[in-house]
């Protein structure tokens, strides 16, 4: 047994850590740990958005759509991915935010990986994590 290989399920393990796969916040020596890029499948339901801006982005990021409607918001411009397979991407130092219009299913990856962007959680979300 190679204990350097991960099988999975995108549905099943992105609950598990805020829908990110793969990233720096995976315990080292799991295969799925990486300074270099970050993968997230969000599954987000209708009206969900994200709490605050980034701001000050050290990262560039490729958001595809995978099913749904979602709108990234970027300074000075709205993007609205509506077809499978849309898709944008943004550079160091463009801040952002999101909203999903419809139930959507969105691929993102990140780079580099690196601490200090997550939204601190709600309430409801330290509930779920704590009881189940």
């Amino acid at each position: 047994m190679n204990d350097n290989v991960y099988v999975g399920n995108a549905g099943v393990d992105a609950p598990l850590d805020r829908g990110w796969l793969l990233g720096h916040f995976k315990e080292g020596g799991d295969p799925r740990h990486s300074d270099a890029v970050e993968i997230k499948w969000g599954v987000h339901p209708r009206g969900d958005e994200r709490a605050q801006w980034v701001r000050g982005e050290e990262r560039t990021a490729l958001l595809v759509l995978i099913s749904g409607r979602f709108r990234v918001e970027l300074p000075g411009r709205s993007v609205l991915l509506s077809e499978q397979g849309d898709y944008v991407v943004w550079g160091k130092g463009v801040d952002h935010s999101w909203v999903a219009e419809e139930e959507s299913v969105v691929l993102t990856v990140r780079w580099p990986s690196v601490p200090g962007y997550a939204v601190p959680r709600s309430p409801a979300e330290e509930t779920a994590t704590t009881s189940g």
